[in-house]
């Protein structure tokens, strides 16, 4: 039985270290949330948390589209995407958020200096419309006449 699918299922990566579970783990499935109301319970239209150990070493789920979740600091994958994606809003050096433009469109990267500041990304990220702008490049119309999901 397929559990996700490349095009459409995003993954939320955290770090795996003590600090990073117990702090941004919850931000992730907060998303997780909206990612899901959004999907309208397609089957693949929807949020998978998972560890950065987890996704660093299984290159074939780094085709999925992934947010990742906290900083360089913490988080391995976030540490390997914010070397190469832009910056789309940033508040006081404090708050971060970067998202990929034609070919790392997929990816976002959401962190900043403290626990406060990630959580504002996390946050803007949604109330800005980035997700939805994500999403909407994500997840089209199915030809079989499925529908739009976002």
């Amino acid at each position: 039985m397929k559990l996700l699918d490349t095009d459409e299922t995003i993954l939320l990566v955290t770090g795996t270290g003590i600090a990073a579970e117990e702090r941004d783990r919850p931000l992730a499935y907060w998303l997780k949330g909206e990612i899901d109301q959004r999907g309208a319970s397609h089957p693949y239209r929807r949020g998978i948390v998972v560890g950065d150990a987890w996704y660093v070493e299984n290159r074939i789920f780094q085709l999925n589209p992934a947010i990742t979740i906290g900083g360089p600091g913490v988080n391995a994958a976030a540490r390997e995407l914010s070397e190469t994606l832009p910056v789309v809003h940033t508040e006081e050096d404090r708050v971060f958020v970067q998202m990929g433009t034609s070919g790392e469109a997929t990816k976002v990267c959401l962190w900043g200096a403290d626990l406060a500041a990630t959580a504002r990304a996390v946050q803007l990220f949604v109330q800005d419309g980035m997700l939805e702008e994500m999403l909407g490049r994500l997840w089209r119309p199915r030809p079989n006449g499925g529908g739009v999901y976002v």
